[in-house]
């Protein structure tokens, strides 16, 4: 059963051309038994032509939509093209995809609606900056106080769906920062999430969407989006 479910890496990419082919060949040789598709959210270095040249698996976007944009674009092409599940792996070589089958597993042998690898579980490989681990900490703590659920790394990129939550977050999904708001959605909808330990690399390239002039806002945004978003529920 396992071997029949079709499974998609979204791959968001925006000025990845020092690490987008160090993903790929990550990709090619750690999960074989994935398909992966490329996001190019109007990259303004040579994304576009290392991806093409390769014959990487891409779609270009006319337009910037951002993060959130570009992955809600890589859950579309999901959905229509009949994927069982569905991971974000980030073009800039911080996700290991030695660790995709074991969130498969996990995300089929649990029931889970989404599994999230999480640096923090057993604290190996890059932990993050200490600013950022202090933000990452408050949101834990945020997430529990409105869903009483604990999730250790809600700001983690390498989130795995199942197709029920790919056709919700085709439909619907966060401009920018969508990490921390899009799980407790899944939380508040009564789903179910899982978390396993993964170790992740210091970005290798390309540009952060979160920079430091951002980072109030990004804090501010995010907990406004978690607490309206617990609001609409009980509604």
């Amino acid at each position: 059963m396992k071997d029949k479910l079709k499974k998609l890496i979204i791959i968001p990419a925006y000025n990845e051309s020092e690490c987008i082919e160090k993903t790929i060949e990550n990709i090619q040789k750690n999960a074989k038994d994935f398909d992966y598709i490329i996001i190019n959210d109007c990259s303004t270095d040579n994304t576009r032509e290392i991806c093409e040249r390769n014959g990487f698996h891409i779609i270009n976007l006319p337009v910037n939509l951002g993060i959130g944009g570009a992955v809600q674009t890589g859950y579309i092409y999901g959905i229509r093209y009949g994927y069982d599940m569905a991971v974000q792996v980030d073009g800039d070589g911080q996700h290991d995809a030695a660790f995709l089958q074991k969130m498969a597993d996990c995300l089929e042998e649990t029931g889970a609606d989404m599994v999230i690898g999480s640096r923090f579980i057993e604290k190996q490989g890059f932990q993050s900056t200490g600013a950022r681990r202090i933000g990452i900490r408050f949101f834990t703590w945020l997430i529990r106080l409105m869903t009483g659920k604990t999730v250790t790394d809600p700001t983690s990129g390498l989130r795995m769906v199942n197709r029920k939550i790919m056709a919700e977050f085709a439909k619907d999904y966060p401009k920018d920062y969508p990490e921390p708001e899009t799980a407790v959605t899944v939380l508040h909808c009564g789903m179910k999430i899982e978390e396993i330990p993964v170790v992740m690399k210091e970005r290798a390239g390309g540009v952060s969407s979160i920079s430091m002039k951002k980072s109030v806002y990004y804090m501010v945004k995010v907990s406004m989006a978690i607490i309206i978003e617990r609001m609409r529920r009980r509604k």
